[in-house]
């Protein structure tokens, strides 16, 4: 199958922007692309998702097996002709300076993908070469593929930096971007907004086209699509789908504020026989009916904490939930969410669901960053007390107040090394700030939906 990894000399050359036209111009051309996002990032596979018309994917070599990466990019293969891999930060960067581990590197040469180095061109001439030559040469084991420049002046730019890398170098140079704002994506404190405030309806198509044209004009497509993926991507055997006699209903959170999730858990929850019901906690006036269970995922609550603690009757149904005995699983900005109340950056104070004894406050740092590692030092949700996770946290918020809550996780960030009591259990209800990916213990989703059916049959019209 066709299929290439997309990487960068660091982050900010803007290889999401690259990737976005490649995806555009491919689809214009008629081909089905299925994209991945290297690494934890949500925003990115957002936008991946919104151009391509199918639902990105992480891959991820810290926090995933090689065989569950594998098992990722093979399931989503299906019933595309291209794959499509955006890397993270560097070309080489990963968990820590000593290895690949982590790394968009390690990926491809996992998933036996060429790469494709962006170079950010923007304030260099002859010298871009140097930098090209060093990624070149740093990993034998690589199969770098190509260069495209991004943030080029023009013309004549693009063939001084050419002929400077093709003195140097044997990657050949796959053509270029200019500087470009209508296809510039806003920044803020996370990263980039999401694809669901992003453009739509004709803004959207005309986005889109732009995309498309800047590929079509300054970029080798026939030579991207010349490169193949070297792995064996026969379909996976048939999963068995358990199926309760009446399928479990888990209510999803998906809208502005709620968008933060890894696309392969809902794919797990789907595959244990669960049937998932999005509603948007900003919006909707009730929960979807007959729920079994709810997922709130992570976002930016904070952005729009103001029409969330306003909708005053889904709060209320947050919380008759709850009452129920139902469980409820919410990570980061989900845990936000069931607090009492939150602090904006403004100063401003704003009431949530009010299910947890937590007061939050926005910072102006990270206060969480990172890999994770985490045990379970109780049985809980998902899964007994021993099991072990991978996942991330990255979060500009903490809980100001103090609680005396249980927790659930013994959780150790790998970039920091300490350890902390997290993962809050309040009757049915865990949360926590780390983003855990059920892949890396893929009996969490079966322990999921057999909570949500152990507690419809003891309490059946609860739903």
């Amino acid at each position: 199958m066709k299929g290439f990894l997309v990487a960068g000399a660091a982050s900010g050359v803007g290889k999401t922007t690259v990737v976005l036209a490649i995806a555009a111009a491919l689809r214009r051309r008629g081909h089905t692309v299925q994209p991945f996002k290297g690494g934890p990032d949500f925003l990115d596979a957002g936008h991946h998702s919104r151009i391509c018309g199918r639902a990105a994917r992480n891959l991820d070599t810290w926090m995933l097996s090689p065989e569950a990466n594998r098992d990722v990019l093979r399931h989503a293969a299906h019933g595309a002709d291209v794959l499509l891999v955006e890397g993270m930060m560097g070309l080489f960067d990963g968990k820590d300076g000593g290895a690949e581990t982590g790394s968009s590197a390690q990926i491809a040469k996992l998933l036996k993908l060429p790469a494709v180095l962006v170079l950010d061109a923007a304030k260099t001439a002859r010298s871009i070469a140097a930098v090209a030559l060093g990624f070149e040469l740093f990993d034998p084991g690589l199969q770098l593929s190509g260069i495209i420049l991004n943030r080029v002046a023009g013309e004549r730019h693009f063939r001084m930096l050419r002929e400077a890398i093709e003195a140097a170098c044997k990657t050949p140079v796959l053509g270029w971007l200019p500087r470009e704002p209508a296809i510039a994506i806003p920044e803020r404190h996370l990263g980039l907004q999401t694809a669901e405030e992003g453009e739509t309806g004709d803004a959207l198509d005309r986005q889109i086209d732009t995309l498309a044209s800047l590929a079509e004009e300054h970029l080798d497509l026939p030579r991207l699509l010349g490169f193949e993926c070297g792995l064996d991507l026969e379909p996976e055997a048939p999963s068995v789908r358990r199926q309760p006699a009446a399928p479990v209903r888990i209510g999803v959170t998906r809208d502005k504020a709620f968008s933060f999730h890894y696309e392969d858990n809902f794919d797990l929850l789907e595959r244990r026989g669960a049937t998932l019901l999005p509603f948007s906690p900003m919006g909707d006036a009730c929960l979807p009916p007959n729920l079994d269970a709810l997922y709130l995922a992570g976002g930016y609550p904070e952005l729009y904490a103001e029409q969330i603690g306003g909708n005053f009757a889904l709060l209320s149904a947050i919380r008759r939930f709850v009452e129920s005995g139902r469980p409820v699983y919410a990570e980061c900005g989900g845990m936000i969410f069931l607090s009492r109340r939150l602090t904006t950056a403004d100063g401003a104070i704003h009431p949530m669901a009010g299910v947890l004894p937590f007061d939050i406050e926005m910072t102006d740092r990270l206060v969480g960053f990172g890999y994770v590692e985490v045990e379970l030092t109780h049985d809980c949700l998902l899964g007994k007390a021993g099991a072990t996770f991978r996942g991330h946290s990255f979060h500009y918020s903490r809980i100001s107040n103090e609680t005396s809550l249980a927790t659930n996780y013994r959780v150790r960030y790998s970039i920091s090394g300490r350890t902390e009591q997290e993962g809050y259990r309040l009757g049915n209800v865990l949360a926590s700030y780390v983003h855990l990916h059920f892949r890396a213990a893929p009996g969490s989703a079966g322990s999921f939906v057999e909570a949500a059916l152990a507690a419809r049959n003891a309490n059946p019209v609860s739903r």
